[in-house]
């Protein structure tokens, strides 16, 4: 039982309505935070609220690769993100079904279309046509089949085997195409020799030394932005576990230490940065796979308290890129 401080200053909590600006609730779904009970015009006031993260954070990503010049594709997928962290805050505010489709869906395109990114790049036109065909039609699919069963396992998992897909496939290609020692071994299987073999030895120890610092910072990043995201994941399940106790708790801390408790607050905040994480790595990995390493670079002064992004790289005087020792 949560006991709170006798000196912790704190204000009860108002009563659950049922009467809200948006009512009745129509959706398939209703979370563990209790509905209008700060305002009447959101449902779920956290649940809504932590949602702007989610667009602070598109806005952000989209700034970038409009700045320096990202793949029009990791543009589109930050809009997608936007469109994912609009719809749920609609649906945590309404708890309308409509809402709840925007939100689900919107994911699972999202997630579409960093699958074509990573499956598609520097493929033939004829099969990145084909493939966008298909995933298309996944999508489509997906739309159909979870509106016809209105069942939130469904979306789930759907989006749950999308997004491993995508992430175990990048990681493929991220060490096959960038660590020096699978790139010298394709290299030795050439007919016309390597590239490497008309580079003096520094240049050559130069490129490798790079790309195993860019591999390193590329795992801590994937390894933090998955920590992130797998960490909100856990912290969502304990609260559809264990709302009832949750709920008891909340109102005996009262208002607004209370908030603190809010799990699905928690689960959007963390997979906002999570989520976040994966598409810069994108926009990384991308760079590096058309060669562009020297050209570009992470940016992330802090590990706890920054967010990292990728930059152009400082030119010099007689505007050459600044190589990396």
């Amino acid at each position: 039982m949560a006991v709170k401080p006798a000196w912790l200053p704190s204000i009860p909590y108002p009563p659950a309505q049922e009467d809200g600006y948006w009512a009745p609730i129509t959706s398939t779904l209703d979370w563990c935070e209790e509905n209008y009970y700060a305002t009447r015009y959101s449902a779920e006031i956290v649940n809504t609220l932590t949602n702007l993260l989610f667009v602070w954070l598109a806005f952000k990503g989209m700034y970038n690769c409009y700045k320096h010049g990202h793949d029009r594709i990791f543009f589109i997928t930050f809009f997608g993100y936007l469109i994912v962290g609009s719809g749920s805050f609609a649906f945590h505010a309404t708890l309308k079904y409509p809402m709840q489709l925007v939100d689900e869906l919107s994911m699972i395109y999202t997630t579409c279309l960093m699958t074509w990114a990573s499956f598609g790049h520097n493929r033939p036109l004829p099969f990145r046509v084909m493939l966008g065909i298909g995933i298309a039609g996944l999508a489509l699919f997906i739309t159909l089949y979870y509106h016809y069963l209105q069942d939130p396992t469904f979306h789930q998992n759907a989006y749950a085997i999308l997004t491993i897909v995508v992430l175990l496939r990048s990681m493929f290609i991220m060490e096959k195409n960038i660590r020096p020692h699978f790139n010298e071994r394709q290299e030795d299987r050439t007919q016309n020799g390597s590239a490497k073999g008309k580079m003096n030895a520094a240049e050559i120890e130069r490129i490798e030394e790079r790309d195993r610092a860019i591999l390193k910072k590329m795992w801590l990043m994937v390894a933090v932005g998955l920590s992130v995201f797998l960490g909100g994941f856990g912290i969502w399940n304990l609260d559809n576990m264990y709302c009832s106790k949750l709920r008891v708790w909340r109102r005996e801390i009262g208002l607004p230490w209370g908030l603190l408790l809010e799990g699905h607050g928690w689960w959007h905040l963390m997979t906002g940065v999570g989520a976040y994480f994966y598409i810069v790595w994108g926009i990384w990995l991308r760079h590096c796979l058309n060669g562009r390493q020297d050209e570009y670079e992470a940016v992330w002064p802090s590990l706890f308290t920054s967010l990292p992004s990728i930059e152009k790289r400082k030119t010099n005087a007689n505007g050459s890129v600044k190589k990396t020792n």
